[in-house]
């Protein structure tokens, strides 16, 4: 078998398809959304309704023992070939490392699954290099807030649908980096299209409840132009709809976008393609970076920049004893745009 340290998450769900099983899996990392979808996987497919009864076993940390699971895991399957013993929030498991000497001499016809969540597991224990050895020791690391876009389309792409890139930027500003949540509210986008169908900006304003003009997308559009009017519309929105639009959901995309800006300033290749790689954007944006970027000279930029960075601050309660989201994001817009 093909060594499958750091196995990426599509070889791994593959090779599970195609019934390659190892005694061990650690499944660790900051992003949640893989290790459920490959444990659940394993708890779904592995063993019929029937062997499951008596071969498979779903534990929480928190609620477990070393000792004890060891002893399940030393057990030999009852009618099947195999037994599944799940760890869900292994992280909470209380002296993890006391697997160890299981873990130098798995029992092969146990599938045992440590999910392991929100960090990484140091990789220089003895631990881990043990599960590297006799399994598998899969990274779940977290997306870049820039990479979700391409990641949405991608997830789509394999279903058999499409995304503009506009939609694809819009369900990011509005959902953020949560995988599980973009999953879900992308499902409810599906119920009521055909396979094949592509899905634009109006149907994921209409379905998701994105204001059609007031999002956060269309504020860095408006500053981007300079539009005054229309971004201090969107400001008097988000002051009036503090919930939906909250400051620190604000502040870290505007301190993106004006930081691509800059860099774009120094691209020695600023050709769409070239342009777009740098700035990690879908080329469909490029011209909207070219167009701001002739509004915004670099002195200017490194000011709006520090602007940012001071009222991130002021809205963390630094130096701000009573000014509300409202308020702070009036004086940073008027800041941006004089």
């Amino acid at each position: 078998m093909a060594d499958k340290n750091d196995v990426s998450f599509d070889n791994l769900l593959g090779e599970l398809k195609n019934h390659i099983y190892s005694p061990v899996y650690l499944l660790h990392g900051e992003e949640p959304y893989f290790i459920d979808i490959i444990s659940d996987y394993i708890e779904q497919n592995v063993l019929s309704d029937l062997e499951k009864e008596f071969n498979q076993t779903i534990v929480y940390g928190k609620d477990s023992d070393v000792r004890t699971l060891i002893s399940y895991a030393k057990r030999f399957p009852m009618m099947a070939n195999y037994q599944v013993l799940i760890v869900k929030e292994a992280q909470d498991l209380d002296k993890i490392e006391d697997f160890l000497p299981y873990l130098e001499h798995p029992l092969s016809s146990t599938i045992l699954v440590l999910c392991y969540k929100y960090s990484k597991f140091d990789r220089r224990k003895l631990f881990f290099k043990a599960v590297e050895k006799h399994g598998v020791a899969f990274e779940s690391a977290k997306l870049y807030d820039n990479k979700i876009p391409d990641w949405i389309s991608d997830y789509l792409r394999k279903r058999k649908y499409a995304i503009t890139p506009k939609a694809a930027a819009l369900l990011t500003e509005f959902l953020g980096a949560d995988l599980g949540k973009i999953v879900n509210e992308i499902q409810k986008l599906l119920i009521n299209i055909p396979a094949g169908s592509e899905i634009n900006e109006e149907y994921v304003e209409k379905n998701i409840g994105i204001s059609k003009d007031f999002n956060v997308f269309e504020l860095q559009k408006a500053l981007g132009k300079k539009e005054v009017v229309k971004a201090n519309q969107i400001i008097l929105y988000f002051a009036a709809n503090p919930r939906e639009n909250p400051l620190v959901k604000t502040i870290p995309s505007l301190y993106s976008y004006f930081s691509k800006l800059l860099l774009y300033h120094f691209l020695p290749d600023k050709s769409r393609n070239a342009a777009a790689a740098a700035l990690s954007v879908n080329p469909y944006f490029v011209a909207d970076y070219q167009f701001a970027a002739r509004n915004y000279p670099v002195g200017k930029l490194l000011s709006i920049i520090s602007y940012i960075r001071e009222y991130d601050l002021k809205a963390k309660g630094v130096e701000n004893a009573s000014a509300s989201d409202g308020d702070l994001m009036k004086e940073l817009i008027f800041k941006i745009l004089h």
